[in-house]
């Protein structure tokens, strides 16, 4: 059998688990034939691998203890003369050290991907930070960034020039996720249906970042203040993690546990998605949320909160509506608002999908990346002829 010549793409992050960041991993690499790619966890890889359909994708996990990678250098050094990637391609801070090892390695071409914030860096003025991003600045040729506000970032927080960033928006499977024909459908094991009652969702680990505590706080508000949805609104929240128990407290203390559905994790979110008359996101931080982009292709409105990249994917007034982060009142109101006109609420939930498919497709997304790494290993390859 003859040897693969495709070159080899090296994606590392942090943890290779559920999440949006993963997901955009595993879109690319089922969608993306032109390379070989590989999977390196500095962590662990979890059963979210079995999300990736091809058979001839490699996963590494480094089983990383919290702290500095640097005592990881020789395995990772080691690691990469052994794969002799063509491109390594990190992804947020937490792997941005390996940009390091992967230098020393000779690794041909080095990206580095800025998927959004974490709870200590929300609004992107932690000076460390910034420090340690332009610390390894020399050491990466390029840069993508999933949104306006972390393309900002890059060149004024850590000062890289604008030619060596390319901002790129995150696709959505259009044949995955669509709106069902007939109108919401019965979702497996819930206890609601979308027929009587008024269903709205979110989908996303229950952690600080994703602040359900708000979502909950606000749906708590909007039947209180409109009692007649009290009988008709619905809430489903999708995920699990430490979050969850805070948020069943706050439903009980106000008596509607019995109004709103905490499932846990689910595979099943097209189908979860297709049961929903709209979609919430109450992040505290986001870059381009998948969750929002499954939502739109699903034919839902989207009630987020106006943080990172969530605006440049919601078209206020049309597709949604955006309110401000750790706002129950403020997303409570847009919340009662959709609720009760839901004539209105489709109409946007129908623009929202006419906007995914001209903007956020997946064949974009994928096309935009290969143009990255067809252009980075060009210039490489172009060094070289002219250095011989």
């Amino acid at each position: 059998m003859a040897a693969d010549t495709r070159p080899l793409v090296l994606h590392v992050m942090h943890r290779f688990d559920t999440g949006g960041l993963e997901n955009g991993v595993v879109n690319l690499i089922n969608h993306m034939s032109t390379y070989r790619h590989a999977v390196l966890a500095l962590t662990d890889v979890t059963d979210f691998r079995r999300r990736v359909l091809r058979s001839d994708v490699q996963f590494f996990a480094m089983n990383k203890p919290p702290g500095h990678t640097a005592w990881l250098y020789p395995r990772l050094f080691g690691l990469f003369r052994q794969l002799r990637p063509q491109i390594v391609h990190s992804r947020n801070l937490a792997a941005l050290e390996v940009q390091a090892p992967a230098w020393a390695a000779g690794v041909p071409v080095r990206i580095h991907g800025e998927h959004g914030r974490d709870m200590n860096d929300r609004d992107g003025n932690n000076l460390t930070y910034q420090r340690v991003r332009r610390f390894y600045r020399p050491l990466v040729h390029h840069y993508l960034a999933l949104s306006r506000d972390l393309r900002n970032y890059l060149v004024e927080k850590v000062h890289v020039p604008l030619e060596r960033i390319t901002q790129v928006y995150n696709g959505v499977d259009g044949t995955r996720f669509y709106p069902a024909p007939q109108g919401p459908q019965r979702i497996a094991d819930c206890p609601f249906d979308p027929g009587q009652h008024w269903l709205v969702g979110t989908v996303g680990r229950m952690q600080d970042i994703k602040d359900q505590v708000t979502l909950a706080q606000a749906f708590v508000l909007a039947v209180t203040r409109v009692p007649a949805l009290r009988s008709r609104l619905r809430l489903v929240m999708v995920g699990d993690g430490p979050l969850r128990a805070q948020v069943a407290a706050i439903l009980e203390q106000a008596e509607v546990a019995q109004l709103v559905w905490l499932p846990g994790e689910r595979t099943d979110v097209a189908e979860v998605l297709r049961g929903l008359h709209a979609f919430a996101l109450p992040s505290l931080a986001e870059g381009i949320s998948n969750a929002i982009l499954e939502a739109m292709a699903t034919g839902l409105p989207v009630l987020a909160t106006g943080v990172g990249g969530n605006a440049d994917l919601v078209v206020q007034g049309k597709t949604g509506h955006i309110v401000s982060c750790a706002d129950p009142s403020a997303m409570a109101l847009r919340l009662a608002q959709l609720a009760c006109d839901p004539q209105r609420a489709a109409e946007m939930g129908r623009t929202g999908r006419q906007r995914m498919e001209a903007r956020f497709d997946l064949p974009t997304m994928v096309a935009t990346y290969q143009s990255v790494y067809d252009q980075q290993l060009g210039h490489t390859r172009n060094a070289r002829r002219l250095c011989a």
